[in-house]
């Protein structure tokens, strides 16, 4: 497992979001889920402060672009990294990676499937943000009939001119409503299947894209989820993702949805470092409460609820380190990132239940156990977003019957 050992410019990484998560965004946490919001006057002193420790790895991964030339022998480090960070900020507060300002889950499909045009044009615009106003990318691809399910998206697109014509709409779009530009995906004929889909990048402003509700969610709530609306929304024919020519056959459309290989191990960090935070406030009241050596059958029990959280945790995190490493090698890794999103989801999942478990009644008040009760809430989703538990285990087995056909 020597791939998976962190170096010395990680583990530094590590340690100070750690640190910066325990004094600095820790004790904003219930504030900013009371309040609904992350103020942007925090999210743009926290880029300040963990500007000295960013590598121009994890900034390579979020905005898309490399901060200096890469020597193309060398393997990225990129995805591994952004797995690192992700946990450590999601143990903190799992808005605030969510939040930050940047392309965020657009980055992907821009700078897998973009032409070199495109992603200057839309990846390019992030680079000012330490001077400038905040800006955000944004997602689209869930619809009220179709989430996990891609094949059933029905929000259309034709040509018209030198622009396409979108009319649906999208929902449970992370940062959807302040985003400057979102990826769209949308289907010539739905009768096509993944062959007529087609991605756009859709500027904020576009006449006929308008921003829906902002929900009202049981978790995450410092973080905003959008509805959007496109009614004969017309998108220049540029900010087609790719150009006409890489939707000649499957590839263009399948080249973007492979962007879940890269973030659904991302997805499934975060997860753990919420379940690490339960698991960690779980195991200190313990220490606190009562002395397991005791040979007392509820302690016995309580020792082993905390040795199988653990040990779930632990097999979850090296899934995620597993897929990242692939990812980072260009190694094909669609079924370990599911494995990662799979496994990550439920241990945590499971972990904020037994911690609240462990603390008895008293783990459910909010007055005495608001970070617990907080993160009971947040984990839920991470068994739903980027594809629910059901679809990844769906993928994982094509992927090993598709294997042992090749024996």
């Amino acid at each position: 497992m020597i791939e998976f050992a962190l170096s010395k410019k990680q583990q530094e990484l590590k340690e100070a979001l750690h640190s910066l998560g325990r004094h600095v965004i820790r004790p904003m946490s219930l504030d900013m889920d009371r309040n609904k919001e992350v103020p942007e006057s925090f999210l743009r002193n926290f880029m300040m402060m963990s500007r000295g420790v960013r590598s121009d790895d994890i900034a390579e991964f979020h905005e898309g672009t490399p901060r200096k030339e890469r020597d193309p022998s060398k393997p990225s480090e990129s995805n591994r990294t952004a797995v690192i960070a992700a946990e450590e900020l999601a143990w903190a507060d799992a808005a605030i990676p969510l939040s930050m300002p940047g392309p965020g889950l657009g980055a992907p499909p821009v700078r897998a499937t973009g032409t070199p045009e495109q992603k200057k044009r839309f990846l390019g615009m992030f680079r000012d943000m330490d001077t400038g106003p905040l800006k955000w990318g944004a997602y689209g691809l869930t619809e009220p009939g179709a989430g996990s399910d891609v094949a059933g998206i029905r929000t259309s697109c034709r040509k018209d001119g030198a622009h396409w014509v979108l009319n649906g709409r999208k929902c449970y779009i992370t940062n959807g409503g302040r985003a400057v530009w979102t990826v769209i995906f949308a289907t010539v004929d739905p009768s096509l299947g993944r062959a007529g889909h087609r991605a756009f990048v859709v500027e904020k402003g576009t006449p006929g894209f308008e921003v829906g509700k902002i929900e009202d969610k049981m978790g995450l709530r410092a973080n905003e989820t959008a509805e959007l609306v496109l009614e004969d929304c017309r998108v220049p024919e540029e900010n087609l993702l790719g150009g006409e020519e890489a939707y000649r056959t499957k590839e263009g459309f399948m080249t973007a949805m492979k962007t879940f290989d890269n973030t659904r191990p991302l997805v499934a960090a975060m997860a753990v470092g919420i379940g690490r935070a339960a698991y960690e406030y779980a195991r200190d009241f313990v220490k606190q409460n009562y002395v397991l050596t005791r040979p007392i059958p509820r302690y016995a029990a309580i020792a082993e609820k905390l040795a199988k959280i653990g040990r779930r945790l632990e097999a979850a995190r090296l899934l995620v380190h597993r897929a990242t490493y692939l990812a980072d090698m260009n190694i094909p890794n669609a079924k370990e990132a599911s494995m990662s999103k799979a496994a990550a989801g439920q241990a945590a999942t499971l972990a904020c239940i037994d911690a609240i478990e462990i603390c008895g009644a008293h783990g459910t008040l909010q007055s005495e156990h608001a970070l617990l009760e907080k993160w009971f809430r947040d984990i839920k989703v991470y068994d739903i977003f980027e594809g629910t538990g059901n679809i990844q285990r769906v993928v994982i087995s094509k992927r090993i019957v598709s294997n042992l056909k090749s024996f």
